[in-house]
């Protein structure tokens, strides 16, 4: 007999179920013990350590048995991950089988690749390649949890979201969960170069061993695999943006080639950064003009070369004439012009083209905010089908805050792919606590108004707004070759929301942060309400303590570590600090109103009417569309300068209570964890009071305004900071 009833219907209590039960409160007891094993972070959010929960019974019997394939490499995947978790998180493993024969079963597959699982008629409609569902049933008689999707796929998303449920100690009885992405390509982009540099990477080298590869596949590539297919990534783009055309010569597709075979029983799929100058540099061309017929020519020969070597290759990522890389305008032509050519060697084999709109001139701009806005806009409609126009999340470059970019919208009949930064570039690189899932969170949820309210962002990159099958999400990955991926164990939680939100965007970061803080450090509510208190807060405490109120580019030139609010000189106004803030004796902030660059207007009416009001603009962005006196009255009732010194101040003073709040859970996380988050919140702070002290030394000395009652000055004069110098600064551009 095989029915939808659920578990929790069945009244037998079955001795096996008794038996696990109690196993698993063993366990549970176990985990609850004072003494903590050593941990260095490896194991990422994939610790599989016994959850401990108050009413065990209430959480329904442990698994027993488990009915799961291996006859495809991602059913073995699946299978082993489940032994593996399961065995971990109740110390028991579960019995194989070929069919559910006892109470207490696990029940994995897809209707072709299970008889139990067809007879049950589960509703897999919509759920596509990669949706699944997770029920309670009774099973030929047996009480039976069912993971069931309708490609081998599915079912491992689906096994990684019940690990995830018993991880966190959430109820096993009563289950019905159905759930399919909302985004189709859903990638890391690895800014890594050949020899193992990563650019603004900040822990390690590059986990790709590439001078190894491919006679050395290091275990690591799988455990990198397990981690992305567990939050649903589903692609990593293997190469810097700013690439080398020797990545698509035989030897490194050979290698290229080894990875994706480790990758591949994991969902995902490996695209390369491609050099649109690589008809030259590798292929003995005189040019790279995408109308030439050789040119043509050569990149489709190169696009059958790759899928001869990998059958499912993604496709290419380009950057193209943006900070002097190669591109179509280097021969009059166009952006369109270029992603189609590409798009066309691509298209007989499925692959995709994600052409990025990071894109400025190499001419003086008025508002760089406005360049991609300027090129992009005008070629709407006019891209192939299987390109995305890969987009950052705000205008400028990864700032702290940002306000969306006005290109979310504004190409209707082109599919835009969003791009977010999880390497901290300007967030204080690894050592800053700055939980990033707010960031993501804000500019998703934020209104582009271009369809009336409700027009979000995550609408407009999820095809929903303007009908586009083909969707994406790419984050520039922060992972590296350090024990713990990311240099600090609180930068996994970055990696992780990228996930869960590329999934999902319409998560909330803060449940994503309670996910995250139960699996990676306990389900004590004593850890986890700490913990999740400080990622909440620790964004916006970076925001103030780097630059509030709109304040943008104030960091260190080249490497982009520390204050540098006084940087000017050099090729280009747009690379400077002055060029963004435009402090003077009367004011700050970027007038981009109707009255100065006019950047609003690249905005629907309705938001660029808030932006252009000087007292409708959210004063998170004050400074960002306003330039406004210093003594400009603020909503708090300060007047603007001593707001700005305010916010500096309540930067510092976050960390500071961070750095308490991580102190109470010593002898709650284990010690090697805890001493490192330790150290490096005490590096926080002192840089967090460096930024203050440093910028206050320095906008005071435009404005000439006194310190507010109670402020503390800097302890140096200006000239002390400006002449701190950083030239090994991890993560530079070389």
């Amino acid at each position: 007999m095989l029915t939808l009833t659920h578990a929790g219907d069945d009244p037998r209590p079955p001795r096996i179920a008794r038996t696990v039960a109690a196993l698993v409160c063993w366990g549970v007891l176990l985990a609850a013990m004072p003494a903590l094993h050593a941990e260095d972070g490896y194991e990422l959010w994939l610790r599989y350590a016994p959850a401990v929960v108050a009413d065990p019974d209430s959480h329904g019997p442990g698994i027993a048995q488990l009915v799961a394939g291996s006859e495809s490499p991602v059913q073995a995947a699946t299978r082993r991950e489940l032994l593996r978790g399961l065995q971990a998180l109740s110390g028991v493993a579960p019995v194989g089988a070929d069919t559910v024969t006892e109470d207490a079963a696990l029940l994995v597959g897809t209707p072709a690749s299970s008889s139990q699982i067809a007879r049950l008629g589960l509703d897999l409609e919509g759920l596509g390649r990669e949706g699944y569902r997770i029920r309670s049933a009774i099973v030929d008689g047996h009480a039976t949890t069912v993971v069931a999707a309708n490609d081998d796929i599915g079912v491992l998303y689906g096994a990684f979201h019940l690990l995830r449920l018993l991880q966190t100690g959430q109820p096993l009885a009563d289950l019905d969960i159905r759930e399919a992405p909302r985004l189709q390509v859903r990638v890391l982009n690895h800014w890594d170069d050949l020899d193992r540099y990563v650019e603004r990477g900040y822990s390690g080298q590059s986990i790709w061993d590439w001078h190894r590869l491919p006679g050395w596949l290091d275990p690591r590539y799988t455990d990198y695999a397990r981690a992305n297919a567990s939050i649903g990534i589903n692609g990593a783009v293997l190469n810097n943006v700013n690439a080398n055309a020797d990545v698509l010569t035989p030897m490194y597709l050979e290698k290229v080639a080894a990875i994706a075979g480790v990758l591949r029983p994991y969902g995902m799929k490996v695209y390369l950064s491609a050099r649109f100058s690589a008809p030259m540099q590798i292929g003995g061309l005189a040019t790279a003009d995408p109308v030439d017929p050789a040119v043509q020519a050569w990149w489709r020969a190169k696009a059958d070369e790759i899928y001869s070597a990998i059958p499912d290759f993604g496709g290419f990522l380009v950057k193209a004439n943006s900070e002097g890389q190669p591109g179509p305008q280097d021969y009059g032509r166009s952006h369109a012009d270029g992603a189609n050519m590409l798009a066309d060697a691509l298209a007989p084999h499925g692959g995709i083209v994600m052409w990025r709109a990071f894109v400025y001139s190499d001419e003086e701009p008025v508002d760089r905010a406005r360049q991609a806005y300027n090129e992009f806009v005008p070629l709407d409609g006019r891209f192939r089908d299987n390109v995305l126009v890969q987009v950052k999340n705000g205008p400028i470059d990864f700032q702290p805050r940002e306000p969306f970019h006005p290109l979310f919208g504004a190409m209707p009949r082109t599919p835009l792919m969003m791009e977010f930064q999880i390497t901290k570039e300007y967030l204080g690189f690894s050592t800053h606590l700055a939980y990033t899932g707010p960031l993501y969170e804000e500019v998703l949820r934020a209104d582009t108004h271009v369809q009336g309210p409700g027009s979000s962002v995550a609408r407009v990159i999820d095809g929903s707004l303007h009908g586009h099958a083909l969707t994406g999400i790419a984050g520039v990955a922060n992972i590296g070759s350090d024990r713990n991926w990311s240099g600090s164990h609180f930068d996994q939680a970055n990696w992780y929301a990228f996930g869960r939100l590329a999934w999902n965007p319409e998560l909330s970061s803060r449940d994503i942060a309670v996910e995250w803080t139960r699996m990676t450090f306990s389900n004590d509510a004593a850890v986890v309400e700490p913990v999740v208190g400080m990622m909440m807060a620790s964004r916006e405490a970076v925001v103030d303590y780097t630059g509030a109120l709109g304040l943008h580019h104030l960091m260190g030139r080249g490497h982009h570590y520390g204050p540098g609010p006084w940087v000017d000189g050099g090729p280009r106004a747009d690379w400077t600090s002055v060029y963004f803030h435009r402090a003077d004796r009367n004011g700050i902030g970027f007038d981009r109103t109707r009255r100065g660059s006019d950047a609003v207007s690249q905005y629907a009416a309705p938001v660029a009417g808030v932006f252009d009001d000087v007292a409708q603009t959210p004063e998170e962005l004050l400074l960002w569309f306003h330039h406004v006196p210093w003594d400009h009255p603020m909503r708090s009732g300060r007047r603007l300068w001593d707001e700005l010194v305010f916010r500096y101040d309540r930067g510092v003073d976050a960390v500071r209570d961070m750095r308490a709040a991580w102190s109470g859970l010593d002898g709650r996380i284990d010690a090697g964890r805890h001493a490192q988050v330790a150290a490096f919140l005490a590096i926080q702070q002192d840089e967090a009071q460096w930024w203050r002290d440093a910028s206050v030394a320095y906008f005071q000395s435009i404005s000439g305004m006194p310190l507010p009652a109670g402020a503390a000055p800097p302890p140096h004069a200006l000239e002390h900071y400006k002449t701190l110098e950083f030239p090994h600064a991890p993560g530079d551009t070389k």
